[in-house]
């Protein structure tokens, strides 16, 4: 029996402290959804600039630079493992910049996955490029693919069309960086913003699916997850983080502070003006992950 580190009062938010390649193995059950924001291998003593400030960009142990057989070799065993928990019809996303997004799409092919599209996320308030010597970093990339070369997978094109002013959306996402507003907790050095992961669930998700994230971080998916209606499994491996995760779903148990985090989404305020039942999850859909 795998103990949770943390479960929300509905069971709709489930936190397991651990490594992923440990305890993927260890339960059956599959996903509707997979959002994961593995390590980009970029903490080599670099320097960026946050808030106005010079900061160094070394975010950890699991960070660290590795050579690219090592960084293959991890990302065909976590996708592998990913894809044994996702259901025949489910898709996954995975984020990443020019360090990881490589070795990752190449290990979806390999592995049998069907890429839907590579999303170019285009940050609208980048951070600026402060050596001068080359063009400012503003854009990260978003891979979504399905299990199965021929299983159909679920897309509400028309959701995506509505809040894109009635266009066919396109690959490429503007949309900013995190808000001082999702740092109430603190912040995860990689945490990323909610607008981005709302539209990624509201694209591919209906109401009640269950989502995972492998690497959850301060659990940004789960929350945004939670804010659609939609059930959550995060994997963490850092308690410093998961104790993040855990005081960012409890602060949405007060009313008042989810319908407020929902209006400064603007998607979800797009969505919500279809006046379809795009966000409930009915208390007969809520059900706990049978292994925990």
């Amino acid at each position: 029996m795998i103990v949770p580190y943390y479960k929300s009062p509905n069971h709709d938010f489930n936190l397991i402290c651990g490594d992923t390649f440990e305890l993927l193995p260890q339960f059956k059950f599959k996903f509707d959804m997979i959002f994961a924001d593995p390590p980009y291998f970029l903490s080599s003593g670099g320097i960026s600039v946050q808030s106005g400030k010079v900061v160094c960009v070394d975010k950890g142990d699991w960070d660290k630079s590795m050579s690219p057989e090592e960084i293959n070799e991890f990302n065909l065993k976590w996708l592998s493992l990913c894809r044994e928990k996702l259901k025949d019809d489910g898709t996954i996303w995975i984020s990443g910049t020019y360090h990881n997004i490589f070795s990752v799409a190449n290990c979806l092919t390999k592995l049998g996955y069907k890429i839907l599209n590579v999303i170019t996320w285009a940050k609208t308030n980048p951070p600026p490029n402060i050596s001068c010597r080359y063009f400012t970093y503003s854009t990260e990339f978003v891979i979504w693919a399905r299990k199965k070369e021929k299983v159909a997978h679920y897309y509400n094109y028309e959701l995506m069309k509505h809040i894109n002013d009635e266009k066919q959306m396109t690959d490429v996402w503007r949309l900013p960086a995190i808000a001082p507003w999702e740092k109430s907790c603190t912040k995860h050095p990689t945490q990323k913003p909610l607008g981005l992961l709302s539209r990624i669930i509201m694209a591919s998700t209906k109401p009640g699916d269950w989502i995972l994230d492998p690497f959850a971080g301060s659990s940004t998916t789960g929350i945004a997850a939670n804010l659609l209606g939609r059930r959550f499994l995060g994997i963490e491996r850092e308690e410093e983080y998961a104790a993040i995760s855990k005081a960012r779903r409890e602060e949405i148990e007060n009313l008042n502070t989810f319908a407020t985090y929902k209006h400064k989404i603007p998607d979800i305020m797009k969505a919500e003006d279809t006046q379809t039942d795009c966000f409930t999850c009915h208390e007969d859909v809520i059900e706990r992950l049978p292994f925990l």
